[in-house]
């Protein structure tokens, strides 16, 4: 049903097991699975005034490499393919939910699937949602993964 699956990964406790469940979900479809870490640069460079940018981008994108890795030996070990893509914004208005949707635009993905933390109120009003920003824009069906 599924044969190019697109997740979006940030290191994290939820996705990781929103990795676990692309990598069975890959190895069941026979699909193809792209792993994506995003480097917001623009919440660095808009966030930051009076320190080192380029220390923080550098350690953003450091950080990257060490989840992609560690997605890479999740799926070694389960005998599934993947591709790895460390994706950077790249503006201001340019966000996570949106680089992680033109990427399964353009690869093109058939699923999406995405991490949630599941924050109500006032916490999700501040911090926002990437898996909603995802959900609203998606072209593909969205596999949204909570911890139990």
């Amino acid at each position: 049903m599924y044969q190019r699956i697109l997740i979006a990964v940030d290191g994290s406790d939820t996705s990781g097991r929103a990795m676990q469940e692309a990598l069975q979900l890959a190895k069941n479809q026979q699909a193809l699975l792209r792993v994506v870490y995003v480097v917001d640069e623009a919440s660095i460079f808009s966030d930051t005034e009076f320190v080192d940018r380029s220390a923080i981008e550098r350690a953003a994108i450091h950080t990257g490499h060490k989840v992609l890795e560690k997605a890479n030996k999740a799926a070694e070990a389960e005998g599934v393919f993947i591709e790895t893509k460390m994706l950077e914004t790249d503006s201001v208005g340019d966000k996570v939910a949106h680089a992680i949707v033109e990427e399964a635009r353009n690869w093109p993905a058939d699923l999406i699937v995405v991490g949630t933390h599941g924050r109500k109120g006032l916490r999700h009003l501040f911090m926002g949602s990437i898996a909603e920003g995802v959900m609203r824009d998606s072209p593909v069906p969205i596999l949204l993964v909570r911890l139990p």
